[in-house]
């Protein structure tokens, strides 16, 4: 972190915060449903690339606030630590959200209002904002807040790309119901434009700010839970416990995301739900490898190149259907209604049962390739590459399949089907499918890897 005067740290804090603000206004204003969250992320991503040298690149009321609660002063770029830094920091947040509203309102010379979507109430959108500030603030504090890797003692680069396309993972699906602010200044600076067109309702902003600023409280909690080594000594060996509780975590923000963009017709879903698994994988993969997906957890037992134990490998089997169901339940609260599992018309059983092999079989191989094999194991781009496998196999076979390629995945959308008579078979078939996968892709690797490092 450069040692910047606060005049710097404060100009960069502004002008982030300004050209992420005007961003969402231009591309809502201009309607890019299909490239919108893509937009917006990618200016939060190249302001963060940019700036965190100078000041540690918040931009979000929110993430200010975790990252004070958690103690966490090197990423607000200053050596000590004191609530006055973060309250400036909140303050020129803030003015910079109402600036760049203003701004967009001149430029384009129209608003929109601050709100839920039609058809959904404050419950709902409450959930949205907290549920996907949480994950922002979660990522923020796992991946920009430590100055090295925990496996390579290396600096890392991935940080702005893993808490950028968290607005990718949020835009898409929460977007739909909230609007996917995850920012009190984006909030403010909607209400300030908005007023100007008679859009104004002081009571909507006081709502998503609080919300947000409970979700940056969660992912603080949360953060010390999984991290509680690291409050102590940096090296030393993260429990089982915080391991699970990490799996649980991100399978839970996996399947949220999946049935969300399902829910609400994404034109971008399986990038969204690529999005979200890359940087929950950021976010915790140095600690419990990042699996949240029971055919990646098996394919690396019978690889026989992990070093987990058969109990460590039911336990993460278990924490991540418990966050595949929780998060199902979570997503047919906010919609009140849900969907099923099974091949898309005019497909069948078979032909389904073929491409969640097959894809599924990739994504493991991806992760065995790159996350866990020294020979092509990959120090940073390991989160963006078995992300992209869910891209592959979402775009690819989405309509023949539905493309879960994860059993907690199916397990969770069937299973919140039950509720509405659905037929729980299906995930029992579909995971098999995905687990035959996953060890064609453990023996495909001893073939591929033969003699590169000793099996364990």
């Amino acid at each position: 972190m450069a040692n910047s005067p606060s005049y710097s740290r404060y100009a960069a804090e502004f002008l982030g915060t300004m050209l992420l603000v005007f961003t969402v206004g231009c591309n809502v204003l201009n309607k890019t449903a299909v490239f919108g969250g893509v937009s917006i992320a990618s200016v939060l991503m190249v302001m963060i690339y940019s700036l965190g040298g100078i000041s540690g690149a918040n931009f979000n009321p929110a993430v200010s606030l975790a990252l004070g609660c958690a103690k966490q002063q090197k990423a607000l770029g200053f050596d000590d630590f004191g609530w006055w830094t973060v309250g400036s920091y909140i303050l020129i947040q803030l003015l910079a959200g109402m600036v760049a509203g203003e701004w967009y309102m001149v430029f384009l010379w129209d608003a929109f209002p601050l709100e839920p979507a039609k058809g959904f109430n404050t419950f709902q959108m409450a959930l949205c904002e907290m549920l996907y500030t949480f994950m922002l603030c979660f990522v923020v504090l796992n991946v920009c807040s430590t100055t090295k890797d925990y496996k390579s003692g290396e600096e890392p680069q991935y940080g702005g790309l893993a808490v950028g396309f968290v607005i990718v993972a949020g835009a898409y699906g929460a977007g739909k119901v909230s609007g996917g602010c995850f920012n009190p200044a984006v909030a403010l600076g909607i209400e300030v434009a908005g007023a100007r067109s008679g859009y104004v309702n002081g009571y909507w902003f006081l709502a998503y700010a609080i919300f947000e600023c409970l979700g940056a409280l969660m992912a603080v909690a949360v953060f010390k839970i999984v991290r509680t080594s690291q409050f102590d000594e940096v090296s030393s060996r993260f429990g089982v416990v915080s391991k699970l509780v990490a799996e649980f975590v991100g399978t839970y923000m996996l399947v949220l995301t999946v049935g969300l963009n399902v829910l609400g017709s994404s034109p971008a879903a399986a990038f969204s739900i690529a999005a979200c698994l890359m940087c929950m994988i950021y976010a915790v993969g140095d600690l419990s490898g990042g699996h949240f997906n029971p055919a990646v957890t098996i394919a690396i037992k019978v690889s026989g190149f992990g070093d987990q134990t058969t109990r460590e490998v039911l336990l993460y089997i278990a924490a991540q259907l418990s966050g595949a169901t929780m998060a199902a339940l979570t997503y047919t609260l906010i919609y009140t209604r849900t969907f099923g599992l099974g091949p898309g018309k005019p497909f069948n059983m078979a032909q389904a049962a073929v491409a969640e092999i097959l894809f599924t079989m990739v994504l493991c191989l991806v992760v065995l390739c790159v996350a866990v094999l020294e020979p092509t194991k990959s120090k940073q781009m390991y989160g963006f590459a078995i992300g992209s496998c869910v891209t592959v196999g979402g775009c690819a076979i989405g309509k023949i399949s539905g493309g879960s390629l994860n059993p907690a995945v199916s397990f969770g959308i069937e299973l919140s089907n039950v509720i509405a008579g659905g037929l729980f078979y299906k995930a029992i078939l579909y995971s098999i499918f995905e687990i035959i996968g996953g060890v064609l892709a453990a023996y495909i690797v001893k073939a591929t890897h033969a003699g590169t490092q000793q099996q364990k």
